[in-house]
């Protein structure tokens, strides 16, 4: 016997997918947070005038120095993304709809994964898209000024090791100790589930005999500040990931004031995950330098960036 449809069933079927999509969407465990800091947005966009420019104490002999804001503003545009699925009208009629209950789990896991990829694949891009000061996020022409009005000449620095001989994976070393990290992740609003079931109000319900159910999401990833990061192709063995962590560890602001990053996570692909463990792993005689120097990541969104030919 066909089940009689009507507003009240269809409410209380929505109801039942939305739980199971805020169900897996608060159960998931991304990890975006490690490398990237959460900027709230109320606008199409941000700008981050403020990045490079970091406060320091000075002795107060006569009035104030106010310090100036870069004059290239850095901006991050939000996107807007969608995932939408369709029920059959016939499967809510035949009392069928629970079937598609799945469907929705998977989509509320969609969602909160979705900060992941944009993070991950924003960090591994960082060798070709550019970040506040002009240069590609990771670089090894990176001016820093020997002065905090940003003149005179200034020294060009590396955040990364890209010998032209080795095509392995790339490792991360990340400072996800401060309140700015190295990603940003720039939200404009929470993903939201919305539904379309009125026959007298959608013309693809009507067209269709589908009921439509979708996520809306608008976010952006960007990027912070590149001295909180440094990636290497280098073989993750002891002697890179120590000079990586000093080369790190050496950068300095404008006016040469040390930065002091900590280089605490180690972001590895899938393919290195034993070797970063046994990199930083402690023994039995104490004989490691590197034991417990930095916590390890392993991300499945990390992609491998190539230079075009």
């Amino acid at each position: 016997m066909a089940v009689k449809i009507s507003p009240a069933l269809l409410a209380a079927l929505f109801a039942g997918y939305r739980g199971e999509f805020q169900k897996a969407f608060s159960e998931a465990a991304p990890q975006w947070s490690r490398v990237a800091t959460l900027v709230p947005s109320t606008t199409a966009s941000n700008i981050y005038a403020w990045l490079g420019q970091f406060p320091t104490l000075r002795e107060w002999i006569g009035p104030r120095v106010l310090k100036e804001m870069a004059s290239g503003d850095y901006t991050i545009v939000n996107k807007l993304f969608e995932s939408t699925v369709g029920v059959p009208r016939t499967a809510v009629e035949d009392d069928q709809a629970g079937l598609f209950v799945p469907m929705f789990n998977e989509m509320g896991r969609a969602a909160a994964y979705h900060p992941d990829h944009l993070v991950f694949s924003l960090l591994s891009l960082g060798f070709g898209n550019k970040c506040y000061d002009g240069q590609n996020f990771f670089d090894t022409e990176h001016p820093v000024y020997p002065d905090v009005a940003r003149e005179g000449t200034p020294e060009l620095v590396s955040n990364m090791d890209f010998p032209s001989t080795n095509e392995g994976p790339t490792w991360y070393l990340i400072d996800d100790t401060r309140a700015l990290k190295p990603i940003i992740f720039q939200e404009r609003t929470k993903p939201e589930l919305e539904s379309k079931t009125n026959p007298a109000n959608s013309d693809h319900v009507f067209d269709h005999d589908e009921y439509v159910h979708g996520i809306r999401y608008r976010c952006a990833a960007g990027f912070g500040l590149w001295q909180l990061a440094y990636a290497s192709r280098q073989p993750l063995e002891p002697e890179f990931y120590g000079s990586a962590r000093a080369a790190m560890q050496s950068f300095k602001a404008d006016g040469g004031r040390p930065l002091k990053p900590n280089p605490a996570t180690l972001v590895v692909p899938p393919q290195l995950e034993a070797q970063a463990l046994r990199l930083v792993a402690k023994d039995e005689n104490g004989g490691n330098p590197w034991a417990g120097t930095a916590k390890v990541l392993v991300c499945t969104d990390l992609v491998e960036w190539r230079p075009n030919p």
